[in-house]
C-alpha cells in the first residue's frame, strides 16, 4: 500500500479548493452530490455550494468541529440572536491545585480542585454544587456559591441601584453585599 506523505495530501487538498473557484454550476452540483450522498438545495447558488464543498473537504481532510466546541459556539449564536449588543464571556477553566474559599456562617471553607473532582474536609466530590449543599444544607449552584459565577445583572441591581440614572460603583455594590465571601488562592 502506497501512503502520500503529508505534504502531498495538503498540496492535493489545496489543488482541490482551487479547483472548487472555476467549477460551473453544474459541476458543483455534480461535486455536492458525490460529496454529500445528496441532492444540493435548489436554492443554493455557486457561492453556497462552492463554500459548503470547501468546508465539507476540510472536514474530510482535518476532522470535524469538536463536540464542546461547538456546543460553545451554539451557546454563542443564541445569546447573540438574544441580545446583539450582549457581552460574551469565556466559561471559567479552573486549573487542578487552585484553591477556593468561601466565608460562611463565621468559617472559611477552602475547596481544592482536582483533576477529576474537587476536595473538601478530606472527601472528593465530583461537583461544586455538592460541596455547596453540604456547607449550607439547601440546594445552590455550587459556582455561584464559590464565586466563580457573576449574578445576573438584574440581581446587582437589586443589591445596589443606580443613583440618579448613574450606573452603581464598585464600591456601592461592595458596601451592600452580605459579610460572606468567596476568595480564590
Amino acid at each position: 500500500m502506497v501512503t502520500q506523505n503529508t505534504g502531498d495530501a495538503a498540496r492535493d487538498f489545496e489543488e482541490t479548493l482551487n479547483t472548487l473557484r472555476h467549477c460551473s454550476i453544474d459541476d458543483l452540483r455534480k461535486r455536492w452530490r458525490v460529496l454529500f450522498r445528496a441532492e444540493p438545495p435548489t436554492a443554493f447558488g455557486p457561492d453556497l455550494l462552492r463554500r459548503s464543498s470547501a468546508h465539507k473537504l476540510q472536514e474530510n481532510a482535518h476532522g470535524k468541529i469538536s463536540v464542546a466546541a461547538q456546543r460553545e459556539l451554539d451557546r454563542i449564536i443564541a445569546l447573540m440572536e438574544r441580545d446583539p449588543a450582549a457581552r460574551i464571556e469565556s466559561p471559567r477553566r479552573i486549573k487542578a491545585g487552585s484553591v477556593l474559599v468561601r466565608d460562611w456562617d463565621t468559617k472559611a471553607h477552602c475547596v481544592t480542585v482536582l483533576d477529576d473532582g474537587f476536595a473538601y474536609d478530606g472527601h472528593t466530590y465530583a461537583s461544586l454544587s455538592e460541596i455547596a449543599r453540604e456547607i449550607t444544607g439547601t440546594n445552590w449552584n455550587g459556582p455561584r456559591f464559590f464565586g466563580l459565577r457573576p449574578s445576573s445583572k438584574k440581581s446587582l441591581n437589586k443589591i445596589a441601584p443606580a443613583k440618579r440614572g448613574r450606573p452603581a460603583k464598585v464600591s456601592e455594590i461592595k458596601s451592600s453585599l452580605p459579610l460572606e465571601e468567596s476568595h480564590v488562592l
